[in-house]
């Protein structure tokens, strides 16, 4: 049974605060990733995250009375939180290792680009319209920009971080399309529970794996790393994801996806002012590009019917998935 919504309209000042939320916190993980894995191995600090906050979300939503799931549901929600939680973030936090947060936000903020471009490709996908085509050509050739010429200036990019990142924002994609018809619990908050706690065991399994228990040095462990996991589980895991969750119940779907090209940006501007990242002439206008890419790709023709964006079109901004 779908939970029970509210009956009355939302007023213009609430979906605005919380669209805003969703903006600059999603925007701003980024940077709380750049300073958790400075001092804390990359897939146990990702795994602790999520194993955490999908415990205490998933506990939450069943004292609420959600009914407990069945098997087929857990089935699609491990390929679902395998796809965006394993591949997906866990790529993102490894790469983050090698490349600023700026850059990463960057190349991540490709994930519609890949959307339009398996859709497109896979049997019964939606073909893309000459907008989104222009818009996946424009946007790759950003990311070229981004990457291949900045390496000759003496202050490129890391090239295997750059590779990681692409690989987890196709990742991210897939299992965003996946989503759309998997069977998964109707309560959007118990999905996305089981999500991060599949998604968490997984990265806790290839954090042992790769040795990282073993290798960290808690002692060592700086404040800011601790902050940035803090900031992750409660902003990024819940208070960002809650506002999302709430607005695409409430608010037109193409406002709400207008995050997928802003949170690039308030990574970009972040980076630079807390963490020194450089902001050069080239990456400003390879961020130009990119953003203007995903507006293309994302935008309907207004005499076309408007379809429902998934909520995992945000590459790491969005943490978990929602189901349609």
């Amino acid at each position: 049974m779908q939970p029970d919504q509210s009956q009355r309209t939302p007023s213009s000042l609430a979906i605005w605060a919380a669209l805003l939320a969703v903006y600059i916190v999603w925007g701003s993980t980024y940077l709380a990733i750049r300073f958790a894995v400075q001092t804390m191995p990359p897939f146990l600090m990702a795994s602790a995250r999520f194993l955490m906050a999908g415990s205490a979300l998933y506990v939450w939503r069943r004292l609420k009375g959600d009914p407990a799931p069945v098997r087929v549901e857990w089935r699609s929600a491990a390929v679902v939180g395998l796809c965006l939680l394993l591949v997906g973030n866990g790529g993102l936090v490894w790469a983050e290792q090698r490349i600023a947060s700026s850059i990463a936000a960057l190349l991540i903020a490709s994930t519609p680009l890949w959307m339009a471009l398996i859709d497109a490709l896979r049997p019964g996908g939606q073909k893309p319209g000459l907008q989104t085509i222009l818009g996946i050509v424009v946007g790759f050739c950003g990311i070229v920009l981004l990457i291949n010429p900045m390496q000759a200036s003496g202050h490129g990019v890391d090239l295997l971080g750059a590779v990681v990142s692409l690989g987890a924002a196709f990742s991210w994609s897939a299992g965003s399309l996946y989503s759309r018809k998997a069977h998964l619990p109707s309560s959007p908050l118990l999905g996305t529970s089981m999500e991060m706690l599949i998604g968490g065991a997984a990265l806790l399994l290839l954090s042992l794996l790769t040795g990282e228990p073993g290798r960290v040095q808690w002692a060592s462990i700086s404040t800011a790393s601790w902050l940035g996991l803090g900031y992750l589980i409660v902003f990024g895991s819940w208070i960002g994801f809650s506002a999302y969750t709430w607005l695409l119940r409430v608010a037109p779907t193409p406002l709400v996806s207008t995050y997928a090209y802003v949170n690039p940006v308030v990574a970009v501007v972040l980076g630079f002012l807390l963490a020194n990242e450089p902001l050069s002439a080239r990456s400003l206008l390879a961020t130009a590009i990119i953003v203007g890419a995903v507006i293309l790709t994302t935008r309907r023709s207004p005499t076309k019917p408007q379809p429902v964006i998934p909520a995992v079109t945000a590459p790491q901004f969005a943490d978990v998935t929602i189901e349609e």
